[in-house]
């Protein structure tokens, strides 16, 4: 049996080279796509969260409204979001991830991944099997975690 230093620092050891990968690749794409870092953040918060308003992004991002806005705006140009009117706040606008930026967001994920479709051929299937049973178990104990939240 494992113990739990050597699992742990594996887990670290993979989580350090998943998160390098991983973000190397979104930030080829966002910068494949013309747009920074934090409109990229701005659209993936609204695919995770759904709809929020200019403060939800201010508070979220740790900036300004008017910066928050400014970043908005741009986003709103190029179509990937869309901008409407609060009906509980007429001063508040509620903004919604549009068709352009859900296929935005679609192809910057199927990028992120990439690299993981080349991993797989890295290893056998019986690799490949026991990998993917670990990686089950993992997922079920991250959502008991999130189930004490």
């Amino acid at each position: 049996m494992t113990k739990p230093t050597q699992f742990t620092q594996t887990l670290r050891a993979w989580m350090d080279v998943f998160m390098h990968r991983s973000m190397r690749g979104w930030g080829h794409f966002a910068k494949s796509t013309g747009l920074s870092m934090p409109q990229m953040s701005i659209l993936m918060q609204l695919h995770h969260k759904g709809t929020c308003g200019i403060s939800d992004i201010s508070e979220r991002f740790d900036i300004s409204a008017a910066a928050a806005s400014q970043l908005v705006d741009k986003l709103v140009q190029a179509d990937y979001l869309a901008r409407a009117e609060d009906p509980n706040d007429r001063r508040a606008k509620i903004l919604t991830l549009n068709i352009k930026g859900q296929e935005l967001i679609k192809r910057g994920a199927e990028e992120r991944h990439r690299w993981m479709d080349e991993l797989a051929t890295k290893i056998t299937a019986e690799e490949r099997s026991k990998v993917t049973e670990a990686l089950e178990i993992l997922n079920r104990a991250v959502l008991q975690l999130e189930e004490k939240k």
